[in-house]
C-alpha cells in the first residue's frame, strides 16, 4: 500500500540553533514546510534576529526545498514594529508563552492584559497569535485552566487568527466547534502516549514533553478528531531534540524527536484506522486552507514496508534519540 502526500506541512518544530540545528534540521527533510519555533537563548524577537535565524536553517537544509514559516517570541509590540514584522522575507506569526512555562520561556508573557494593544494590531494586520496553552497550575489540569484565557481572545479579537499549539486534551477540541476563528496542533506522541506511558513503570524520559501526555480519553479524543478529518485539527510535530545527556539526567528536559518518524508513524496509524484519505488534510490541506499558505512543490510517498529506527542521531558532536529508537514502524518514506 501507498500513500503521496503533496507538500506535508510540521506546523510546529523546534530545531534549536548551532550544531544542534545542524544536525536535526536535515531530520525534517521529509517536510515540504514547518513553523519554525523562536524560544531560542536569547530568543528570536525582532526581524533581524529572524532573518538571520531563517537564513541558518536554509544553509542546514542543504539546498533541500524547505518553506520556513518563522515566528517571534511574542513581546508586547506597537504598530511600527508589527509592520515591520509583517513585511520581513519568512515572517509567518507571534508565539505567545505564558512566563517560564516550558523550555527557554522565562522572558514570557505574565499579564495577558498589557498585551492588548499588541492583540488588537494583529487583528487588523492578519498576523496569527500562536500560542503555549498553560497555566501555572496542578500538572495535569494546565490546559483545561488555560482554556478559559482562549475563549476570552477569541471572542474580545473575534478576527485574530488564534492557534492552540499541541493540545493534549478532549475539552481543548471543544473550542474548536466554538470559535471559527480557533484552530489547533496536535503531535504524534499525544495521539499515542497517556501518562502511563511517561511514568507508570520504569520513567521513560525521551517520552517526557510539555505539555505532558494525558488520560487514554484524551489521547482516543484526539486521535479520533485527526482520524475524522477535523478541519480545523492540524499537525503540529513538537518534535524538540535535547542532548541523550540532558533527556537521561536529572532534571530531564521536556521534548521527544519525533521528526524522523513522523510521517511514517502518521500514515501507518491512519491506514491501520482506514483513515488514509484524511491524511493529506491533516499534514498539509487544513493548514493551508486556514491560513492561506502556499507551501513549497514537493511530493512525499510513503510505504506499507518497514522503517527500522535508529538508535540515536549523531553528527557534529550531538547525539539526539528519537521516539520509537531502536524499533521497527510499519511504513517508510520511499526514498
Amino acid at each position: 500500500m501507498e500513500i503521496t502526500l503533496n507538500s506535508p506541512l510540521d506546523m510546529h518544530l523546534h530545531l534549536r540553533d548551532g550544531d544542534m540545528l545542524k544536525l536535526t534540521a536535515p531530520l525534517s527533510e521529509d517536510f515540504a514546510g514547518a513553523v519554525i519555533m523562536p524560544n531560542l537563548v536569547p530568543p528570536v524577537t525582532t526581524p533581524e534576529m529572524l532573518q538571520s535565524y531563517s537564513a541558518r536553517i536554509e544553509q542546514a537544509m542543504s539546498g533541500t526545498p524547505f518553506s520556513r514559516y518563522m515566528t517571534l517570541f511574542f513581546t508586547p509590540l506597537g504598530e511600527k514594529e508589527l509592520e515591520a514584522a509583517r513585511h520581513t522575507p519568512g515572517f509567518f506569526g507571534l508565539k505567545l508563552y505564558p512566563a517560564g512555562i516550558t523550555t527557554n520561556s522565562e522572558g514570557g508573557v505574565s499579564d495577558l492584559a498589557r498585551a492588548d494593544k499588541t492583540f488588537r494590531l494583529m487583528e487588523e494586520m492578519g498576523i496569527p497569535l500562536l500560542v503555549h496553552g498553560e497555566s501555572h497550575g496542578f500538572v495535569m489540569d494546565r490546559e483545561a485552566e488555560f482554556l478559559h484565557t482562549y475563549r476570552h481572545l477569541a471572542e474580545k479579537y473575534p478576527a485574530l487568527k488564534l492557534s492552540m499549539e499541541h493540545i493534549t486534551t478532549a475539552a481543548a477540541l471543544q473550542l474548536l466547534e466554538e470559535y471559527p476563528n480557533v484552530c489547533a496542533t496536535v503531535t504524534l506522541q499525544h495521539l499515542i502516549i497517556t501518562l502511563d506511558d511517561v511514568a507508570g513503570g520504569a520513567l521513560k524520559p525521551h517520552l517526557f514533553c510539555k505539555p505532558i501526555a494525558k488520560r487514554p480519553e484524551d489521547r482516543d479524543a484526539l486521535l479520533q478528531a485527526a482520524l475524522s478529518g477535523h478541519p480545523r485539527l492540524m499537525f503540529g510535530s513538537d518534535s524538540a531534540p535535547h542532548p541523550r545527556c540532558r533527556k537521561e539526567a536529572c532534571g530531564c528536559a521536556a521534548g521527544v524527536f519525533t521528526a524522523p518518524v513522523a510521517l511514517p508513524k502518521l500514515a501507518e496509524i491512519f491506514a491501520a484506522e482506514g483513515a488514509l484519505d484524511h491524511l493529506q488534510d491533516f499534514v498539509s490541506g487544513n493548514a493551508c486552507r486556514f491560513y492561506g499558505l502556499t507551501p513549497q512543490a514537493r511530493k512525499i510517498t510513503l510505504r506499507d514496508t518497514p522503517m527500522q529506527v535508529p538508535a540515536a542521531y549523531r553528527s557534529y558532536g550531538e547525539e539526539v534519540v528519537p521516539m520509537y529508537a531502536g524499533e521497527s514502524i510499519g511504513w517508510s518514506v520511499v526514498r
